[in-house]
């Protein structure tokens, strides 16, 4: 898979955020471009994948609320979300990873068994 996939993951995100819309459907998206379980591997294993969940988990942490001085910072940075938004775009992002991981799940290699006569 080439650098697009990337750029498309990172302008959703972008666009989730600034514009409240909900852009990019992996599963859909690898099952189009016919990509291998080598390449959606790759993106999981990727940089932009990583930002992405500790972005979930940023998420989850401001969701959950607390007083300490880690929870004022995501309060500061995500409060102009609101939890019902900040809950909604928490479950858009970790739905671009999980369809990722279950199409490396449905490439498993081999042959296609033969139907019997």
């Amino acid at each position: 898979m080439n650098d697009e996939f990337y750029e498309l993951v990172d302008r959703a995100v972008d666009a989730v955020f600034i514009q409240d819309m909900y852009l990019l459907r992996a599963y859909p998206y690898f099952k189009n471009m016919n990509a291998t379980k080598k390449q959606v591997r790759e993106f999981i294993e990727s940089d932009t994948a990583k930002n992405l969940a500790l972005t979930i988990s940023d998420l989850d942490a401001y969701i959950k609320g607390g007083s300490d001085r880690e929870h004022d910072l995501l309060r500061e940075a995500y409060g102009h979300l609101g939890k019902p938004k900040a809950r909604k775009i928490r479950k858009y992002l970790h739905a671009i990873l999980q369809d990722a991981v279950q199409y490396e799940i449905d490439r498993k290699p081999g042959r296609k068994k033969k139907r019997s006569k």
